[in-house]
């Protein structure tokens, strides 16, 4: 008897309590759409500006062109020469990624497997490089390319953007592979796996998520790295990347806005597909590297 008395007031609390939060989600997001406008519009108008005369760029602020101008992206993509900055920014990108990936991935798990003499002052220093700007580390950098012979090159572009501590994916790292199972491990060893064999077979795979993490930081850091190319390609105009060429793209008397913002827009593209593709393991990177 009881049981049938409550369970209409129970039904009734519970359609009262989702409804309630269907209505606050509804106005937050109420509140929130106008904020997003105002926070893409930026792009957007980038985007439109691609697509107008100079005049019309410079007639106001809306975003619809009178007339399309595809010409601004021709004129950008072979008279500008962004085509040519963009393989070679794809390059270097992709090079950096990769050798990034790896190298983080093994420094994260020895730190986060093992215990050995000095761990703590390693740590340390690895944190204490995030307040070192990067401005210091261009003329020891452009020293130690110039030495080794590879100034002036693709590949010594690849070295000095792959270059550096990049704590936040080694902490990433370690935090992840510190909470993995001894017995991987020892099960591997067991089979006659040896370290390397371990990390690339085992460990590696697992962490998906923080693999997809390091990617999207180090893309967003070397599709957008100004300093450092345009100190090690001032001779070779022909190997810039898209953050220097489209600096170039000013003239000293007249500048082609229409075709500046095309430039702007083929470069920010590829950042924004990359980001939508791997937004999934990026939060899963995060939460999972830092849960105790």
């Amino acid at each position: 008897m009881s049981r049938s008395r409550t369970s209409p007031a129970r039904c009734r609390r519970c359609a009262g309590g989702r409804l309630a939060a269907r209505l606050r989600a509804t106005l937050v997001s109420l509140a929130l759409i106008p904020l997003c406008l105002l926070w893409i519009y930026p792009f957007l108008w980038m985007v439109s500006s691609s697509l107008k005369t100079n005049a019309e760029i410079f007639g106001g602020l809306g975003l619809i062109p009178h007339s399309i101008q595809w010409d601004n992206y021709r004129r950008a993509w072979v008279g500008a020469r962004i085509g040519q900055y963009f393989v070679n920014t794809v390059i270097i990108t992709a090079s950096a990624v990769a050798i990034v990936t790896v190298s983080t991935g093994m420094i994260g798990y020895a730190l986060g497997r093992y215990q050995f003499p000095g761990k703590r002052a390693i740590v340390a220093f690895f944190v204490a490089t995030v307040f070192l700007p990067e401005g210091y580390t261009v003329i020891p950098v452009f020293e130690l390319v110039n030495r080794l012979g590879l100034a002036e090159s693709l590949l010594g572009v690849i070295l000095a953007e792959s270059g550096g501590a990049h704590v936040v994916s080694v902490l990433l790292f370690a935090g992840f592979f510190s909470q993995l199972p001894k017995e991987l491990e020892e099960a591997a060893i067991v089979d006659g796996a040896g370290f390397l064999r371990i990390f690339w077979r085992i460990m590696l795979p697992l962490a998906t998520p923080v693999i997809a993490t390091t990617i999207i930081l180090q893309f967003l850091q070397t599709w957008n790295s100004f300093l450092l190319p345009l100190v090690l390609t001032l001779s070779r105009p022909e190997l810039r990347t898209l953050a220097v060429g489209i600096y170039a793209f000013r003239g000293e008397f007249f500048t082609d806005w229409g075709a500046l913002a095309a430039a702007s827009t083929i470069s920010l593209l590829p950042i924004i597909a990359v980001f939508l593709f791997l937004q999934r393991y990026f939060i899963q990177g995060i939460a999972g590297a830092v849960k105790q």
